[in-house]
């Protein structure tokens, strides 16, 4: 059997050797590419110098590659344009992202795998993990990956009925050049890397690239429950399905009440599905079962893999119980509008929330804090947080870390304060932890810890 060479040729500088960065590279070199990297850290040139790869500073000299394939992490053009992407610039290169280069190498196998793009300033993540578990249960042949991970260059080349559900970041999507979404998915829009995109009106740009080059024989999913996402309809050449979390979408797919519909009536009541709470879920699930049935799966087999979904992890996910009180992890509430998500979820809570403040920071959460029986704030934004807090009467102290805010927020729940602690940071992590996942694994360490009676 001959080598697959899809890049055979090809010259492409990658920047940025993170855990998609190296794999990617190493992929690229594998189907035939002339790949040299680079990273600005020293450990990630060290790591690609003992896989074996090329390792070359595409700024330094005249830029002599086909394109740069650039960590989407690592801007190229706002808020700093980063020296390797000024250098392919100036030289008529493009600055692409890694799903391009999974999407040429399915079609260069031959294979006529489906390609699902979902995006979105909240929901993504668990929408994307949802349609690959609907699909799978159904027996269906599918991979996740993009942002959500794995890095699409890790996934398998599948065969011709194969679903790629492919979680996509605005920092990706405005990279891609090639790829043909066979189903694009919008959930919703809000205010959100702004200094990435110029204001919102490039961060709207950058996400609507989702339905970038669909034709009639796609389909093009879009959440109707914000003001920004519907602003997209006229932009669509896609069969259009609209999706709600609230509210009848005739030709869509919505939730009334827990109940989900289409035009055909009923699907499935979500007070079944435990790991779809709240109407923010609703339109997850909404978004999930429209790709779904497009697909060719079934009503029946859709309702039985939404009640089956475990739900993802950090994202409302059940740490444990401890005396009554039910403890919830959702680190992945990185910004006020996620949050928001969640804490409609849940009558009343003692909340934990703190780290590194977003653009806004949570006053857009005011009526929601009648929710907040107390909240713990950590990191290096509580003082912040704190003062919105404050003014709106609302009972809280800055306790720090995230070891003390469990401790404290237990002794207050099981005194009576609330059935739920809930983390939702509405903050980034960064000032505490190396992401949402260790700021979540630490809260589920810290939950066991109570449960079992020992020190985390």
């Amino acid at each position: 059997m001959s080598r697959f060479t899809p890049f055979a040729g090809e010259r492409i500088a990658l920047v940025g050797l993170g855990k998609a960065g190296l794999p990617a590279a190493r992929r690229l070199a594998e189907w035939g590419a002339e790949v040299s990297c680079w990273d600005d850290k020293e450990e990630g040139r060290v790591a690609a110098r003992e896989a074996g790869l090329a390792v070359e500073d595409p700024s330094q000299g005249a830029f002599r590659w086909d394109a740069l394939l650039l960590s989407p992490g690592i801007p190229h053009r706002l808020p700093r344009v980063h020296p390797a992407a000024a250098a392919a610039t100036a030289a008529g290169r493009p600055v692409l992202c890694d799903v391009d280069y999974l999407y040429r190498a399915v079609r260069a196998s031959g294979s006529a795998a489906r390609f699902v793009g979902i995006t979105g300033t909240n929901g993504k993540s668990t929408t994307t993990a949802l349609l690959h578990h609907l699909l799978r249960a159904a027996g269906r042949e599918a991979e996740a990956g993009g942002n959500l991970g794995p890095a699409a260059l890790s996934l398998n080349i599948l065969g011709r009925d194969a679903v790629y559900a492919l979680e996509m970041s605005s920092y990706m999507l405005e990279r891609i050049q090639s790829v043909r979404f066979n189903q694009g998915v919008m959930l919703n829009l809000s205010p959100d890397h702004l200094d990435r995109h110029g204001g919102m009106a490039g961060y709207l740009d950058a996400k609507a690239q989702v339905f970038a080059r669909q034709t009639r024989e796609d389909l093009a999913v879009l959440g109707m429950d914000d003001g920004w996402s519907t602003q997209l309809r006229e932009r669509l050449a896609a069969r259009f399905c609209p999706i709600s979390g609230e509210a009848r979408q005739a030709g869509g797919l919505w939730a009334e009440g827990r109940m989900l519909r289409d035009d055909d009536g009923a699907i499935l009541d979500l007070g079944e599905a435990p790991a779809l709470p709240g109407s923010h879920n609703a339109q997850n699930a909404a978004a999930a079962a429209a790709c779904a049935l497009d697909l060719g799966l079934t009503r029946a087999e859709v309702a039985e893999g939404l009640r089956s979904y475990p739900g993802l992890p950090h994202r409302q996910e059940r740490a444990g119980t401890w005396r009554g009180v039910a403890f919830v992890n959702d680190s992945k509430g990185t910004n006020a509008d996620s949050t928001a998500r969640a804490l409609a979820s849940y009558d009343r809570v003692v909340w934990i929330a703190g780290g590194t403040a977003k653009e806004g920071g949570i006053e857009s959460l005011a009526p929601l804090f009648p929710r907040v029986a107390e909240a713990l704030l950590i990191g290096r934004d509580a003082p912040v947080l704190a003062a919105t807090l404050a003014a709106h009467g609302v009972k809280h102290r800055v306790v720090g870390t995230l070891d003390v805010a469990v401790a404290e927020a237990a002794a207050s729940a099981v005194a009576g304060a609330a059935p739920v602690v809930l983390l939702s940071p509405a903050c980034a992590s960064w000032d505490q932890f190396s992401g949402f996942e260790q700021r979540g694994e630490r809260f589920r360490a810290l939950v066991a810890a109570l449960a079992e009676g020992r020190a985390a």
